[in-house]
């Protein structure tokens, strides 16, 4: 086992960079994570994110109108639902044992980090509203970019991809996840933000993804209950930063957003672009150890600088743009263990009683880097 360990800790460390690969972290809870956790099947919208509670033991699903609490055995704990908006990927926040989810109310231009008082949920059904189970932060930043009249008609164009509306394509918020700020490897951990990006083949100023971090230190100023028929606009006036990283268009940007603490990378899976002068990977990993460079934000209508962020070096590799990447699952689920091994999650449907139901599985996978897919099942 220590051969195997020290194998599969040189292959992590080549395969994303040269960063020294961290210690595995000890574990307070389960001293080994089962191959797979299965997350039931739900009459909802197909499975979105994942988080997981490695002290107590828990894993969170999301299945986009609502949230499923089970342990690692894959027993139902309880769940959360009655949301009306679009519930996306999760995260656990090891420092206040919540779990943080993206929240959109596209139609009302309401976008939410929604935040899970885990603890709390200890049966089925219980309402996002009235348990006391779900708070709410308003992330003023999404909303005037997904609101912006870029082609200055007056008009707001609502949710639709084939408009010059919304800055920078943002159709609103989707992959979240805490790491350190951009260009360190450590320190005050942050919440990532991910922008949902809109398809649109007919525009230039929609080729990067967009990520905020935010500092949550004061959150709880701006926490409300969820208040879905009447959306309230508290929370933090902007980001802590806001940065790019041009990887060509995406189908709704970062569907899934993890930092890897070994490796100090950001892996961001989404669904393939369209365009087709660029090479549409499924997925791609940003070199946290980089600092931030101000620069141009290619395509946009006027001259802009930003913080760009680059991808790591690493990959599949595409000779006209020199983007790199990888093709491979994590789009409806992906945690990492910080070990070299992650969870990614396969969504599936059936048919129970005439009633179609979606699924989701957690399945564990180590890290290899090789091309054109970089994970490994491990049965």
């Amino acid at each position: 086992m220590r051969v195997a360990h020290v194998l599969l800790t040189a292959a992590l460390t080549t395969a994303l960079g040269s960063a020294p690969a961290l210690a595995a972290p000890a574990e307070a809870g389960p001293a080994r994570f089962p191959a797979e956790v299965n997350g039931g099947a739900w009459p909802s919208g197909h499975v979105q994110g994942m988080a997981l509670d490695r002290k107590k033991g828990f894993m969170y699903f999301s299945f986009t109108n609502l949230l499923v609490k089970t342990d690692l055995k894959g027993n139902p704990v309880g769940s959360v639902t009655g949301f009306t908006g679009h519930l996306g990927d999760l995260d656990f926040n090891e420092k206040d044992g919540r779990v943080y989810g993206s929240l959109e109310y596209k139609d009302a231009k309401a976008f939410y980090i929604a935040i899970f008082d885990v603890d709390r949920i200890t049966s089925l059904d219980m309402n996002a509203e009235g348990s006391d189970v779900v708070t709410a932060v308003y992330l003023k930043d999404v909303v005037d970019d997904y609101a912006a009249d870029m082609n200055g008609d007056g008009v707001f164009d609502g949710n639709v991809a084939d408009t010059p509306d919304h800055r920078y394509g943002c159709s609103g918020i989707d992959g979240v996840a805490f790491g350190p700020e951009f260009g360190r490897r450590g320190g005050q951990q942050k919440l990532t933000v991910a922008y949902g990006v809109y398809a649109n083949t007919t525009r230039t100023d929609n080729d990067h993804q967009v990520l905020l971090q935010y500092d949550i230190r004061d959150w709880r100023t701006y926490e409300r209950p969820l208040t879905q028929s009447q959306p309230h606009t508290a929370g933090p006036d902007q980001a802590a930063g806001k940065y790019f990283v041009r990887t060509g268009n995406t189908t709704y940007g970062v569907q899934n957003l993890e930092y890897d603490k070994r490796s100090g990378t950001w892996l961001m899976a989404v669904y393939k672009g369209v365009k087709p002068q660029f090479p549409n990977y499924s997925l791609f990993v940003v070199d946290g150890s980089a600092r931030p460079v101000e620069g141009p934000i290619e395509g946009q209508p006027k001259p802009e600088r930003g913080l760009l962020l680059p991808l790591l070096d690493q990959g599949l590799r595409h000779d006209e743009t020199g983007i790199r990447g990888w093709e491979s699952g994590g789009q409806y689920g992906l945690v990492s263990l910080d070990d070299g091994r992650f969870y990614l999650a396969k969504d599936g449907k059936i048919i129970d009683g005439g009633v179609t139901k979606q699924t989701g599985v957690a399945q564990l996978h180590r890290w290899t880097g090789q091309t054109p897919t970089p994970f490994e099942r491990i049965q």
